[in-house]
């Protein structure tokens, strides 16, 4: 509980064509050698992802990725491993190689990926490397970073990661073009008070870690600590000896989605009820669409295609939430002949239109950017896009009593 998930720090992605100089970057910025240095283009494949501290930002991850030039079948691959990164960085950095440039080399290819990245509203910072081969040319080096800073209107920082030049600039302007709003700053203390006693229904099915709390409880354990609550967490089969044991009601109860139906019927209806997927639908996501995406399940009707995708790429096992319970679930409350598609890890399809509803996981693996990629791409294609507490309160009936405590739903 200590250690920051990786989904919950703030991702930093460097981009830019073969041999720009992106591995020698991350290296000098990390302080280690997490990615292979080479004169030869191509060196680095696959991204390659650190997690490290960046003060006053605190956690981040780095992300080195492959050449946007890449070629070849296999540089084409390549290639769309680092597309896919754009969905989940926070912060870009494009990296411009100062050898190539002194040779009068335009910016048709970056700018390109510069589009790509202003489309998903990612800050930007560049970075203009290897300036060891021109630092006797002082204006030729002033020329360069004025035709970056003309182009491109993002902040530009001159350095050489090979000597260490200036990675103090570097970190200067991580700092100062770093969103300030990646992720909120409470999964639920915003909505408790200091001293509320908070009782959380832990999930026990065949899913959970042995020996370990999901990552969503125990997120929400450490926030409800740093926000001075008092938690008490029990198993279903103890939630009602726990609430008679208890002198005064608890200020919230925070379950499992999967028995939302049971926990309902046994808290008492003046006590508010949540569930983790709908802490983490708010705090990574956007709650309303969300709330409006659950009730196009309504809409359903035989034939219709959904979607349900899951981030993490856990082995199924019999009575999974995703390919077995929530199938069933829509089934047998709507009774149309429904079909279902699942996805796990970071895939997405591109193609989203012949889908009636898509039904995201809880996204505790993911970082607030990707869930939001994919709510952006979902209403791109006019397709309702929902997650599993929400869908499966609004499947019971008591939606607009697990989502009341958050009269803002677009905090």
């Amino acid at each position: 509980m200590l250690t920051t998930p990786r989904s919950n720090r703030l991702h930093i992605g460097f981009f830019g064509k073969r041999n720009a100089g992106k591995s020698s970057i991350v290296n000098s910025l990390t302080n280690q050698h997490i990615s292979l240095v080479s004169d030869t283009p191509g060196t680095t494949t696959d991204p390659v992802i650190k997690s490290m501290e960046l003060l006053p930002i605190g956690p981040i991850a780095v992300i080195d990725t492959a050449g946007l030039d890449d070629e070849g079948s296999l540089g084409k691959l390549r290639i769309k491993k680092s597309i896919e990164i754009m969905d989940r960085t926070d912060l870009a950095v494009l990296v411009f190689n100062a050898e190539l440039l002194k040779n009068n080399e335009n910016f048709d290819f970056e700018k390109k990926w510069f589009n790509e990245l202003s489309r998903k509203n990612t800050p930007m910072v560049a970075v203009l490397n290897k300036i060891d081969t021109i630092k006797d040319n002082t204006k030729l080096l002033d020329k360069l970073c004025t035709d970056i800073k003309n182009e491109f209107h993002i902040p530009v920082v001159k350095m050489s990661a090979m000597n260490k030049l200036d990675i103090c600039s570097l970190k200067d302007a991580l700092i100062k073009a770093s969103p300030s709003d990646f992720e909120k700053d409470a999964l639920v203390g915003d909505i408790i008070k200091k001293k509320d006693l908070v009782l959380l229904v832990a999930p026990q099915d065949i899913q959970a870690p042995k020996g370990r709390l999901i990552l969503p409880e125990a997120q929400t354990i450490r926030d409800l600590l740093d926000n001075n609550a008092m938690v008490l967490s029990v198993t279903i089969s103890e939630l009602e000896d726990a609430l008679a044991c208890l002198k005064d009601k608890p200020a919230l109860v925070i379950t499992d989605s999967q028995v939302f139906k049971t926990v309902n019927s046994i808290v008492p209806k003046d006590v508010p009820l949540t569930s983790f997927s709908i802490l983490m639908a708010r705090y990574k996501g956007d709650l309303k669409t969300l709330v409006d995406g659950a009730k196009a399940l309504d809409t359903l009707e035989d034939g219709d295609k959904v979607l349900i995708a899951e981030a993490c790429t856990h082995h199924p096992l019999k009575g999974d939430i995703a390919r077995e319970k929530i199938p069933r679930w829509i089934r047998e409350k709507y009774k149309k002949d429904i079909e279902f598609t699942n996805i796990t890890g970071v895939d997405f399809p591109g193609n989203l239109s012949e889908y009636k509803v898509i039904i995201q996981c809880g996204s505790c693996m993911f970082t607030r950017k990707q869930l939001m990629s994919r709510i952006i791409k979902a209403e791109a294609n006019t397709v309702p896009i929902t997650n599993f507490g929400v869908a499966i309160a609004h499947l019971n009936g008591i939606l607009p009593r697990v989502i009341e405590m958050f009269p803002k739903l677009n905090d």
